[in-house]
């Protein structure tokens, strides 16, 4: 009983501790590049429009994108490693 409950709570942690990777790396893209960092990307051209844009428009989208397949992938093999797969 008490190794399901350790379990569990690092099922958990394991859990937390991805989705708080994802939430970084989007705000990285989403309001780090899209909006803060967008003064210093403004020089750098993709598409015929500057970097800083770019990511505010499509960049932040497909990593989102990205994202949630990563986590998807990520939490098949967290499932399988703690024996809770469907």
């Amino acid at each position: 009983m008490d190794t399901d409950k350790t379990n569990a709570a690092a099922y958990w942690r394991a859990n937390v501790r991805l989705i708080l990777g994802s939430l970084v790396v989007w705000a990285l893209v989403s309001y780090g590049f899209g909006i803060i960092l967008r003064p210093m990307l403004s020089g750098i051209a993709v598409g015929g429009a500057d970097l800083g844009f770019w990511f505010a428009q499509q960049g932040s989208i497909i990593t989102f994108i990205a994202i949630i397949f990563h986590y998807a992938w990520r939490m098949n093999k967290l499932d399988k490693e703690f024996g809770v797969e469907e």
